[in-house]
């Protein structure tokens, strides 16, 4: 990926984590249940080392 897809998908909170969107939001939504949805809502952490992702942003 390059640093501006990265900084489109991703991030950077005051204290400092990497926060992404929970995938599988994007359509077919009539498919899902509420429970999953509800679930899905709002951000997820990055697992990555912190080196890769300070490279693209």
């Amino acid at each position: 990926m390059s640093a501006k897809s990265v900084q489109k998908r991703v991030r950077v909170t005051r204290s400092g984590k990497v926060m992404r969107r929970a995938k599988g939001l994007g359509h077919s939504r009539f498919n899902k249940n509420s429970t999953q949805m509800k679930r899905k809502k709002g951000a997820r952490g990055l697992n990555l080392p912190t080196e890769r992702i300070v490279r693209y942003l």
